[in-house]
């Protein structure tokens, strides 16, 4: 076992009330009215990948012998500090449970279940701080005797999770004389450091009893959460492969801010047979800093420094309920759909502030990038994609018709997550009343909303990867192999490959996903090439069937020319047989409508499944790109809508009444070849 000590330095993040916590054929769909925050009947239901492979055998061929599995790497329980804040009391086992199907109970009192068991889960509560909190609030514990725990003893006594609590989980005064504790009292120091190693065995016990390899897949994880002075999240997520020798407690804050300290420890595990990778995620919310080109201390990159970031961190989540990270409007003017689910605002404080987008969004990060290999530095954001939910309730919210958030008691009702107008019982047990309009969102009719940033969280997303067994094993090499893809949501499948081999009968055939594996370079991976003929793309999207149907695939584009990037969208194919424009290449609108009066959605409109074989007209041969492919849906209600379809309410006039829900695929790098071979190669990385 590896040995670990406490920092004499501490960093806290102040929690507030205002929380910033860390072409196919056509199908039929419509939307129901779900009551929300109510438990679905007992789960029978199997994962897409065990249905896939009992019903559908013949599928196994067509999808390359690898299946796709669904899972969440971002899941924060009553271990937390904030989450415990919030009023979480799920374990990690009541996590493992939730994603088997079972249902939980939410800090509001009402249960969370999900329509189908995933695949995968990981708990990453915060490294720092583990399980203190909650020991603290409990009486019979040794650390509840120091003064900075008093005042939150009994803090989720059920008689406290109540509306009328919430002001009181400010926990500024809190954190100040829990600092004092830690300077200046050894034995308090040696209690939490106690307290934090036996809670991360007890995290590793969970993952480990949970583990039914071929059926569930569990992580040891946790997360490593550190921010700048001025603000902005930089938190990655820390995977296991495994679970033997782990450390005694996870590296975090309380050891060093740096991200680079945390590779240094990761490669240092490694060398001892410890095998683990880090997810940066919520870049969103970083203020420009998680892809800023330099180091954590400011100073210039190296190539030592850029290739440790990318062997430790070789993916990134790109969304989660805090907001989608892939681009923003302003850094993508030409992408219609860049404004998905935007979060704006820097994370952590007590007030709502506005984030820069340059440096805080993965496809400016894939360009800068490719800049930075040019000068000879390496690319150190060569990231593979995925999604999760950075729920804090043990249970992630995927589903807008459904959606309970991530916060716990502090973002419970609609009210409380800012979608239907504040009523006068939330306004006395929340002290409000008489509180002057700077408290709200004044909407043009006069409505008042609570003005928190929750309104603009997302009920996002999934992390999913094409391996040949649901087993830690083979889904970590599919996190090491970038064989990886994002979802917000619904259980959408992916596949992208490139290759000078690839041909349109593998779209037709069962056995066509298989021989593209084999003749081409899977997503997350180089094609190199010296041929003056474009590579072809082959990309292949499935519906959700408990979802929407899919509108367009499109495959998104990034290179360099004469020293700059540059980014195109190219729809690459369409749905109710409707053909890309050349000039544009732009899909036609399908027609696809909602109705807001209830949110139903067209029966008549979109794919089950769409797939095509892609030459890209602008190559050259001379450029570095990437590519990767989107698939949307048609469009659906926002889950703000389904809060003010049941309210009774007209939804609130700043915020998006539809969405379409979508998956991305990992880029391919393609990368010219200077010699004379002609051929095109694959490389693994």
């Amino acid at each position: 076992m590896k040995s670990t000590r406490l920092s004499r330095s501490v960093w806290f993040v102040a929690l507030t009330f205002t929380v910033a916590a860390c072409s196919g054929g056509d199908s039929s769909s419509s939307s129901q009215t779900m009551p929300q925050n109510q438990s679905k009947a007992p789960l029978e239901a199997q994962s897409e990948a065990q249905a896939m492979k009992q019903n559908a055998p013949e599928m196994v061929a067509s999808t390359g012998e690898r299946y796709a599995y669904f899972g969440d790497l971002h899941v924060h329980t009553t271990y937390s500090m904030d989450a415990f804040q919030f009023g979480t009391l799920a374990t990690p086992d009541d996590a493992y449970r939730y994603a088997q199907g079972e249902a939980i109970k939410h800090p509001g009192g009402f249960d969370m279940q999900l329509d189908r068991p995933l695949d995968f889960y990981a708990v990453t509560d915060h490294g720092f701080y583990l399980g203190v909190v909650r020991a603290g609030a409990d009486t019979t514990t040794e650390i509840s005797d120091y003064s900075s725990m008093q005042q939150i003893h009994n803090l989720n006594a059920p008689e406290n999770l109540t509306l009328e609590s919430i002001p009181t989980r400010n926990f500024r005064a809190f954190i100040r004389g829990f600092s004092k504790d830690m300077v200046g009292s050894e034995p308090f120091k040696a209690e939490v450091g106690r307290i934090m190693s036996t809670t991360w065995l007890d995290e590793v016990r969970a993952a480990d009893q949970h583990y039914k390899p071929g059926k569930f897949t569990t992580f040891a994880a946790y997360e490593f959460s550190t921010t700048k002075q001025d603000g902005g999240s930089m938190h990655r997520n820390v995977i296991f492969r495994g679970t033997e020798n782990m450390p005694v407690v996870p590296f975090n804050r309380l050891m060093s801010l740096d991200p680079e300290d945390l590779w240094n420890w990761m490669d240092g595990l490694r060398e001892e047979g410890v095998e683990s990778l880090a997810i940066p995620h919520n870049s969103n919310k970083s203020n420009g800093q998680m892809f800023e080109l330099a180091t954590w201390a400011g100073d210039p990159m190296t190539l030592e420094h850029n290739e440790k970031r990318m062997r430790n961190e070789p993916l990134v989540e790109i969304t989660q309920v805090k907001g989608t990270s892939e681009t923003h409007p302003a850094l993508s003017m030409n992408d219609e759909w860049a404004g998905f689910e935007i979060d704006p605002y820097v994370a952590g404080g007590g007030r709502l502030r506005n984030a820069k987008p340059a440096g805080g969004y993965v496809r400016d990060a894939l360009k800068n990038g490719m800049l930075l290999e040019a000068e000879g530095l390496g690319n150190p954001f060569k990231y593979g994609f995925i999604g999760s939910s950075d729920t804090h309730t043990g249970a992630g919210s995927y589903d807008d018709s459904n959606f309970f958030s991530k916060v716990g008691l502090l973002d419970s009702t609609a009210v409380l997550r800012g979608s239907v107008p504040i009523d006068d019982d939330h306004h006395k047990a929340l002290g409000l009343a008489g509180a002057d309009d700077s408290a709200f969102y004044v909407a043009s009719d006069g409505r008042r909303y609570l003005q928190r940033n929750t309104s603009f969280f997302g009920a996002s997303g999934l992390a999913a990867v094409w391996a040949e067994e649901n087993t830690r094993e083979s889904i970590y090499d599919a996190f090491r192999r970038k064989e990886t893809f994002a979802t917000s949501g619904p259980r959408i499948q992916i596949r992208f490959f490139a290759g000078h081999d690839l041909e349109s009968s593998m779209l037709q055939t069962a056995d066509g996903m298989s021989r593209a594996a084999g003749r081409g370079v899977l997503m997350g991976g180089d094609l190199m090439v010296n041929s003056a003929e474009a590579p072809e793309f082959l990309v292949w999207a499935t519906r959700d069937t408990q979802s929407a149907p899919l509108q367009r695939v499109q495959i998104i584009k990034g290179w360099l020319e004469d020293g700059e990037s540059h980014e195109r969208v190219f729809d690459v194919a369409c749905s109710d047989g409707l053909a890309v424009d050349p000039t544009s290449h732009r899909c036609p609108d399908n027609g696809a409508k909602v109705n807001l009066a209830d949110c139903a959605i067209s029966a008549d409109r979109g794919a089950v499944e769409l797939k095509t074989l892609w030459q890209d007209p602008e190559f050259d041969k001379n450029q570095k790109a990437f590519y990767y492919a989107r698939a949307l849906e048609n469009p659906t209600c926002r889950w703000s809508t389904w809060d003010a379809l049941r309210a009774g309410v007209e939804p609130r006039d700043n915020l998006d009444l539809v969405l379409q829900e979508r998956a991305w695929s990992s880029p391919i790098w393609v990368r010219p070849l200077p010699d004379s071979a002609g051929t095109a190669t694959k490389t693994a990385l």
